[in-house]
């Protein structure tokens, strides 16, 4: 349910109005149980300002609800959609073969449970396994095929740290891929059996002996842009696959930080920001551990 404010004043107020039959308690209820969101962004304070034509979101739910708590990071979720944050070493979707558990297999069990079987999650876009960030899911399969047709729309950019000085403040990579031994991604002069990948890049921080890109990808395609920044004389820190110093365990320094498009059914612009990793300047520390229930 979706409400937009008429007037300024607290969410606690707006609630109040909104739902005249309801109980002062009720309301105090619904924003500790992290029912109401403002602008997609998740409210527990009674206080909390609200200004004329801000929208508010009412989730109802269940005490299942209530009670089952997100193995992940949830970032925004509404009744189509579910953005959350997939943390380092995990498949978004691991097919037969791929071996261990996946971020669609953890929510998939976790939306069951919460739903009590009504609902589902359907992905929309992957990350690698090594790469954290932002990842949208549909809810509905329709929403999900109605997203991808319209992926164009779609704005993704990464944080980088990449081993050595790129000459160029900024610039686009260019090349076509294919899949080669060992599935490992390869830039290819004929592009027959590849296909095209443009990613484009610009230097944030510059730090001794390594550099901070922001990084656009235009296509999407398997390790686009490990395969792209390797080619270019700058692997990723980290990213032993495809070139970099093995001095630094596993963890490859790459992060998707932001993520923007249209809502499919209410057609509102939506933008999500998600901080940058704890030590991931600092390539010389150990790589945090994370674990997960197969």
């Amino acid at each position: 349910m979706e409400i937009k404010a008429k007037k300024d004043g607290t969410i606690f107020d707006l609630l109040l109005e909104e739902f005249g039959s309801a109980s002062k308690t009720r309301i105090r209820k619904m924003l500790k149980y992290e029912m109401v969101k403002v602008d997609g962004k998740t409210i527990s304070r009674a206080d909390f300002a609200i200004k004329a034509g801000q929208h508010l979101e009412y989730v109802k739910k269940t005490l299942r609800d209530k009670i089952v708590q997100s193995p992940v990071p949830i970032i925004f979720e509404d009744d189509y959609l579910l953005v959350v944050e997939k943390p380092p070493g995990l498949l978004t979707y691991g097919k037969k073969g791929t071996g261990g558990t996946s971020l669609y297999r953890i929510l998939k069990d976790f939306i069951k449970q919460r739903s009590s079987g009504r609902q589902r999650v359907y992905v929309v876009h992957r990350l690698d396994r090594e790469v954290s960030g932002l990842v949208l899911f549909a809810k509905d399969e329709k929403i999900q095929q109605q997203i991808k047709a319209n992926w164009k729309g779609t704005k993704k950019l990464y944080y980088a740290l990449v081993e050595g000085r790129p000459e160029n403040e900024g610039g686009t990579l260019r090349s076509w891929l294919k899949e080669g031994p060992g599935r490992k991604m390869a830039e290819v002069n004929k592009p027959d059996g590849a296909k095209l990948a443009v990613t484009h890049y610009r230097i944030l921080k510059k730090l001794p002996g390594y550099t901070l890109l922001e990084i656009e990808p235009e296509t999407g395609r398997k390790n686009q842009v490990r395969v792209h920044l390797a080619g270019l004389g700058y692997p990723l820190v980290g990213d032993r696959r495809y070139g970099a110093a093995d001095e630094v365990l596993r963890r490859i320094r790459l992060h998707a930080f932001y993520l923007s498009f249209i809502h499919p059914v209410s057609g509102r612009f939506l933008e999500f920001r998600n901080p940058m990793p704890r030590a991931f300047l600092v390539p010389g520390n150990k790589d945090e551990v994370y674990k997960y229930l197969s």
